[in-house]
């Protein structure tokens, strides 16, 4: 068995292991990286509206029918395609393209080549941040798509997905 050493410095300080999110591109992470990436936000998750004449995206307060509106994760995210067939797979190339990913989402903010910030579970290392943030659509959900007809999702347009938080923006002191 052998031991692999860390690599020391030459100047005999420390080295600096930047996280992956901050020196690799999208399509350069592994597909571990890349789901770990998303920070259980759910924003992505409300239904949007898209107006025929201008193309302009409108969010509802309307979830995905597989939305689990406490956790902000997918009830079923291997099979949610199988029920959801409209479901969007992210890919590199996709975030590029499309224009509706919330402002606060790591894949938004790592194309654009900004940092996570704070609250993102990867750089707090807890998955409540995003939610004491007041970045997750927890609480801010009025139903799911499941319980509203389509006339009534003109009713429910909303637009703080397409904003920060106030909370969101610098980070909380801990006491």
């Amino acid at each position: 068995m052998s031991t692999r050493l860390a690599p020391q410095p030459a100047d005999g300080g420390t080295v600096e292991h930047k996280p992956f999110w901050r020196v690799k591109r999208l399509g350069e992470m592994s597909p571990e990286e890349w789901e770990s990436l998303c920070d259980g936000c759910g924003r992505c998750c409300l239904l949007k509206l898209q107006d025929e004449d201008t193309d302009r995206i409108a969010y509802v307060d309307v979830s995905c029918r597989l939305l689990d509106r406490t956790s902000c994760r997918c009830s079923d995210y291997p099979n949610r395609r199988d029920h959801v067939p409209d479901c969007v797979r992210l890919t590199p190339a996709l975030v590029e393209e499309i224009g509706w990913l919330p402002p606060t989402c790591a894949y938004r903010l790592i194309d654009e080549g900004k940092d996570l910030p704070w609250w993102h579970p990867l750089v707090s290392g807890d998955a409540e941040t995003v939610h004491e943030a007041g970045v997750s659509i927890r609480d801010k959900v009025f139903c799911s798509e499941t319980e509203i007809d389509e006339e009534g999702l003109l009713d429910r347009m909303v637009s703080w997905p397409a904003r920060w938080p106030r909370g969101a923006r610098k980070p909380r002191v801990r006491g």
